[in-house]
């Protein structure tokens, strides 16, 4: 199994484009782990929220493919503590022949297709993030479970 991260529009922060990219590196160590952004619409500011949504919905689902389980990253998903998570990934590691993608949308979030084609949607906590900091907390979150499934020192109880 590959795990994937696909959102829309790039990391500019510098300070989470570091910490992302050194979890990234460490989460391959266990485990393929790659990110796929998705390019910000050009013409964001002079669209409807219905139609960026739409748009960037439409982007996001050419990015999938056949048999991809995916995972919404959605205010409105299921929570996990860090063990949970790292259980959760266990699970699907035996029940997901080739990529989990787990997805995050836009600033106002995802098209109604989004969530026809996701299988399932989790929360990473119920505060409101920017996507930058998303990204940087579930690349942590994932390097977490893999050193909770190895038994390693990094995550304490």
């Amino acid at each position: 199994m590959k795990v994937i991260l696909l959102s829309v529009g790039k990391t500019d922060n510098k300070h989470f484009v570091q910490l992302i990219e050194e979890y990234r590196k460490r989460v391959n160590f266990y485990i393929p782990f790659e990110m796929i952004v998705v390019p910000d619409l050009k013409n964001r500011k002079t669209i409807s929220e219905k139609e960026q949504k739409t748009q960037e919905g439409n982007v996001l689902l050419k990015s999938l493919q056949p048999g991809d389980w995916v995972v919404l990253l959605d205010d409105k998903g299921k929570q996990y503590t860090s063990i949970e998570f790292a259980r959760y990934l266990e699970k699907k590691s035996h029940t997901v022949p080739k990529r989990l993608v787990f997805m995050v949308g836009g600033p106002y979030g995802f098209s109604q297709d989004i969530y026809d084609a996701a299988n399932e949607k989790m929360s990473l906590s119920k505060m409101t993030f920017t996507h930058q900091m998303v990204r940087m907390v579930f690349t942590e979150q994932l390097y977490r479970a893999m050193t909770i499934l190895h038994n390693e020192p990094y995550h304490h109880e």
